[in-house]
């Protein structure tokens, strides 16, 4: 038991929990599709399996990879030890126990109760440090966290009371939360990669006013997400969205270096944030009455950026800090290349052929099954 507690992949939080969420993100998406296209016959999950879909992406799926990098980033910021051993086997226990308890034959209350716990203890993880530190500067970052686990008590109230409307309400705005996450975090490391990645100089540090409005933008779209005010287009809603639209392409505008288009592990991060931009784009044209379906500006900010910005954190993360090379194999690249591809066929394709949901499910599987072969050796040995 000893031994088990002080392996490597129990040494920092990113290590299990990167590798738990994508070999995650292979299989749910696997098994979403096909059941889709009816080659998955059986009893259903509690539910029925879109309301399994749509909990386990954003609430399993991508709570798993936020959980790693900021078990990570945190011990960074505040000087303070990493969980790790034990404590940290404990909590991917419980991830894993409510990834699990969908297949089996439960009632929804036991259900529910082995769904909640994990964001909240990830939250009181994470603030324990923080506050300690006296962090304050990240404390928005605890907040958002806090907020997802609200919009998972929303969804999961929507499976229990078999209300569809509630489960979209509280899925969409959690997706919305992690954008926010995204908005802060990469707006903190998307430029620092670039300029070390680049051997830059440093620049002067941006007005900080355009990315407090962004943050703030993001989380007013969660609030109108988890209160229903998306079910409809209003025309002042477009005007959200299009500020948050204005300010993605502001950032992508000042980040930009011709030399970023050499470095896969840059332009997968560039190409991955381009696609917040599409999204908050897209949903300020459905406002607007120009767009027929909301669902495609879902997806683009889902496959294509929450999907394609995780898939090039985690393999950026996962060679720093094991102390290797900033230099991704071949094999690993195609996979940013498919998952972007993978983004545009589930929003250019799917309006017109029903082939390009499949295809879109194919290459994320593909992405992110790439980034197993070359990262759990990597992820389950020491630092080098």
């Amino acid at each position: 038991m000893r031994k088990l507690a002080a392996a490597p992949v129990f040494s920092l939080g990113f290590r299990p929990f990167f590798f738990a969420g994508a070999l995650f993100a292979l299989v749910a998406v696997a098994i979403w599709a096909l059941w889709l296209y009816g080659r998955l016959p059986g009893a259903q999950p509690i539910g029925g399996m879109l309301s399994w879909h749509r909990h386990e992406m954003p609430f399993g799926f991508a709570s798993a990879i936020i959980a790693g990098f900021l078990l990570t980033a945190v011990p960074n910021w505040t000087g303070r030890p990493g969980l790790s051993g034990w404590p940290l086997i404990g909590l991917l226990l419980v991830w894993l126990l409510a990834r699990l308890a969908w297949l089996l034959p439960i009632p929804a209350p036991l259900l529910i109760a082995l769904q909640t716990p994990f964001l909240p203890l990830l939250a009181w993880m994470l603030g324990r440090d923080l506050i300690a530190a006296g962090k304050r500067e990240n404390y928005p970052i605890l907040l958002v966290v806090a907020f997802m686990a609200g919009c998972q008590a929303l969804t999961l109230w929507g499976i229990a009371t078999d209300d569809a409307g509630l489960q979209r309400h509280g899925v969409l705005a959690a997706l919305w939360l992690v954008a926010a996450l995204m908005t802060v975090i990469g707006g903190r490391v998307i430029p620092f990669f670039i300029q070390r990645g680049l051997n830059r100089p440093a620049t002067p540090a941006a007005n900080p006013l355009p990315t407090k409005i962004l943050l703030v933008s993001s989380l007013l779209a969660a609030v109108s997400f988890a209160s229903g005010l998306n079910d409809s287009p209003r025309a002042w809603l477009s005007v959200l969205f299009l500020l948050m639209g204005t300010l993605h392409l502001w950032r992508l505008w000042r980040w930009h270096d011709r030399g970023i288009w050499r470095v896969p592990l840059l332009w997968s991060l560039y190409l991955a944030y381009a696609w917040m931009l599409m999204a908050a784009l897209a949903m300020a044209l459905w406002h607007a009455g120009l767009m027929p379906q909301q669902s495609l500006a879902t997806h683009a900010l889902a496959v294509g950026g929450i999907g394609g910005l995780i898939l090039a954190m985690i393999a950026r993360v996962s060679l720093g800090h094991t102390g290797r090379l900033l230099q991704p194999s071949k094999t690993v690249v195609l996979g940013f290349a498919l998952l972007v591809v993978a983004g545009m066929c589930r929003v250019l394709l799917v309006p017109f052929s029903g082939a390009g949901l499949a295809l879109s499910a194919l290459l994320w599987c593909a992405a992110f099954g790439l980034f197993l072969t070359r990262y759990t050796t990597i992820l389950f040995k020491p630092r080098v």
